[in-house]
């Protein structure tokens, strides 16, 4: 529920990994992991001073509580053996990989696999930039998520497309056009919010209202009592909700011109622009690109944000 970013149909294989390695899923208390140590910050001049670095202690310098000091995810002893399992598979030859060159990807963070709805990654193949989504080597297949192993897709099927249609979308001959929708389609983010916990509200009280009738019909007076005063106190807090969110803001027409005006400034630098500025750009309109691999189609949309929101720049303003 705290990681709505994460995908909630499998598991990811990293997350798995990091709860088997972290020994606080264990239940334990955990200390002396990291060490200050301090270090000369030129080691040739020592008058200019030292500076505080953290750093790992070796397992055997980790400290543990001698008992549980909250609910266990899994046992110490299968901690340990996941801990054997993976020094046996450190052992042997090992060269650190070079880094990568960094490459340029126009659609850096803006395009979405349409069978997952995950971001896209970028991919360097044959000296183009490609994208994919690996989503079944990264989660557990432990789901039927009809999800191929590998989704593909070049950027340079789809750049001048997407180029062209933003010239299109936001030039000055469909700028009233482009207005009018946006007006219709814009929904204040508030807006949902107040309507959502108005919707808890009601429920709270179709609950008071069954509870009540279930007392009246010679039900158990102390449980029925304890869950009205549950239902109550949750009642309370989302009362306490509700007068903490700001009133809903209807952005008006007139906003939404001065926000496609900037939005049009942004559409007419991006056709000369070069990738990583495009990668910018396109983060700044708020485009998004979802890939469908099997309609063989990219549907794109731009949904800006208000300018009572944030507005809108390019490089400090420039």
């Amino acid at each position: 529920g705290r990681n709505k970013h994460r995908d909630q149909r499998a598991w990811s294989k990293f997350a798995v990994r990091v709860i088997l390695t972290n020994p606080r899923y264990t239940g334990h208390q955990v200390w002396n992991k990291q060490r200050k140590d301090e270090v000369l910050l030129d080691v040739g001049n020592v008058a200019l001073g030292t500076t505080t670095k953290q750093r790992w202690n070796g397992k055997d310098e980790w400290i543990w509580s001698d008992r549980p000091v909250h609910d266990a995810i899994i046992g110490v002893e299968e901690y340990q053996r996941v801990q054997e399992i993976l020094a046996k598979r450190a052992h042997g030859s090992y060269s650190q990989r070079p880094h990568p060159t960094r490459r340029p990807y126009a659609f850096r963070g803006v395009l979405f696999c349409g069978y997952c709805e995950r971001r896209m990654h970028g991919n360097w193949n044959n000296d183009q930039a490609y994208y994919r989504c690996r989503f079944p080597t990264q989660y557990a297949r432990v789901n039927d998520l009809g999800h191929p192993k590998v989704v593909y897709l070049r950027e340079a099927e789809i750049l001048d497309e997407v180029d062209a249609w933003l010239g299109t979308a936001f030039g000055p001959t469909a700028l009233e056009r482009t207005i009018t929708v946006m007006a219709e389609q814009a929904v204040d983010p508030n807006e949902a919010t107040l309507h959502a916990v108005r919707k808890r509200l009601s429920e709270c009280d179709r609950k008071l209202g069954r509870y009540r009738a279930a007392l009246d019909a010679g039900g158990d007076p102390v449980e029925i009592s304890s869950w009205i005063n549950e239902t109550k106190s949750e009642r309370a807090r989302l009362e306490g909700e509700l007068k903490a969110v700001p009133a809903a803001q209807r952005i008006t027409s007139e906003e939404i011109r001065a926000m496609m005006e900037e939005v049009g400034d942004l559409v007419r630098l991006i056709a000369d622009a070069d990738p990583d500025d495009k990668a910018e750009l396109y983060t700044k309109l708020g485009l998004r690109l979802i890939y469908y691999p099997e309609k063989k189609y990219v549907e794109a949309r731009v949904e800006p944000e208000p300018p009572h929101v944030q507005a809108v720049c390019v490089r400090g303003g420039t």
